[in-house]
């Protein structure tokens, strides 16, 4: 049986073997680059052994901040053929050729974690990461609101791809026009694994008319047909908002406005609630339309610091019945599929953070229980991407950095 030094010892491994020096790639050939969302994981879990490493990580994710505040969902800082689509079909950039879409903004929750480590040291890395978390926040706060949630504007950037929370959106997409592209995901892992070329048509469309009005928000927000308020970005957004506020009072910083921000979003939150449906769902801006699913991120809530029993039925519920909770998709969906990225899967960097989010909330059980049950996921079936949440196999890349970074950070906890 694998002890869970070994296990340690091999999460550190795959930190150091994706380290590429200031940044940390998620997994070698599927994503070469430097990932937002994934990125602020693995400086929690650089933060278990190497803790100026860990700020290096965060520091050099925010070296690509737009003039505007945005932090893009990739930086490309060196050139890869083996990643489609590349900075040449994005076609923006701040210092750094990116992508020009975010991710959910979960770096300053993470920067808080790493600064309680050592607040004195910290200090001094926060002088310069602080106002540049609190930048990104504003910008999100006055391009992607609607009636106070949080919106996407890509798939991607809620790093749940293919969710069944946009196939209704999708569907009314035409990307006839898109044109021939080659995918590189599937040469690396098993397309069944992978998103359908429908949804990948779409993406790629969604791409083209950012690049066409050169990432333009205000041109995006009238012009794209893609705009839906969701879960994860609103209670990621509500929670790093929390977190910015609890850092700046502490360290002395500007913090005005972020105590009515944080009221905005708890409002924007309530607008995600489907009451049909007894479960925070995401919200077509457009059409006004419930996506109708219950997903981890409906789980993200406590993260958010909003409390709902009704939530948290569900997830004892979920605990008690799914083998390898918690799936990213609810398994009596028409839509799931145990296998397909975020139609199904379970995914240990989404079970960390709602496992973050109950503690914090005081649900102590809860997290144990969880924190315990993805242990022993990756205990069992390895440092994969994501798994299977009836069997537990592996799936998607190997040798995942998140995955790593969750069992230093909080699944490898005696």
């Amino acid at each position: 049986m694998t002890t869970t030094h070994s296990l340690g010892q091999a999460a550190r491994q795959i930190l150091t073997q994706n380290d590429k020096g200031s940044y940390t790639i998620p997994t070698k050939g599927l994503y070469p680059y430097q990932w937002n969302w994934d990125s602020a994981i693995a400086a929690l879990g650089f933060a278990e052994f190497d803790i100026n490493r860990a700020w290096v990580e965060l520091e050099t994710l925010f070296s690509g901040q737009w003039a505007d505040g945005m932090v893009p969902h990739i930086l490309f800082h060196q050139p890869d053929s083996g990643y489609f689509p590349g900075p040449d079909v994005w076609g923006c950039g701040g210092p750094i050729p990116s992508s020009g879409i975010i991710q959910p903004p979960i770096a300053a929750s993470m920067a808080r974690r790493i600064w309680e480590k050592d607040t004195v040291a910290g200090a001094s890395r926060m002088v310069v990461l602080y106002p540049k978390m609190l930048a990104w926040h504003r910008w999100i706060m006055q391009w992607r609101l609607d009636r106070g949630a949080v919106c996407t504007t890509h798939p991607w950037e809620t790093g749940r791809d293919n969710a069944p929370d946009w196939d209704n959106t999708m569907a009314r997409m035409n990307a006839s026009d898109v044109g021939e592209y080659t995918r590189r995901d599937t040469a690396h892992v098993n397309s069944d694994d992978r998103p359908t070329k429908f949804d990948y048509d779409r993406y790629i469309k969604l791409v083209q008319l950012g690049r066409k009005l050169n990432w333009d928000q205000a041109a995006l927000r009238e012009q794209s047909p893609f705009r839906v308020a969701d879960p994860t970005m609103t209670f990621t957004t509500l929670g790093a908002a929390r977190d910015l506020l609890a850092m700046g009072t502490e360290l002395g910083f500007d913090t005005i406005g972020l105590a009515e921000d944080i009221q905005t979003l708890e409002a924007g939150a309530a607008t995600l609630w489907n009451t049909d449906l007894g479960a925070f769902d995401s919200r077509d801006v457009l059409s006004g339309e419930w996506a109708e699913c219950l997903s981890n991120a409906s789980y993200l809530c406590w993260l958010g610091g909003i409390e709902s029993d009704q939530m948290m039925d569900r997830l004892r519920n979920t605990l008690e019945t799914v083998p390898y909770p918690v799936p990213s998709n609810d398994p009596d969906s028409d839509t799931f599929d145990a296998r397909r990225y975020w139609r199904g899967p379970t995914w240990a960097v989404v079970n960390m953070l709602i496992g973050l989010g109950l503690e914090q909330q005081g649900h102590h059980a809860e997290a144990a229980e969880l924190a315990r049950k993805t242990g022993a996921l990756i205990s069992e079936h390895g440092f994969a991407e994501y798994f299977d949440p009836l069997s537990g196999s592996p799936a998607g890349g190997k040798s995942f950095t998140w995955t790593a970074a969750v069992w230093l950070a909080w699944a490898g906890e005696e």
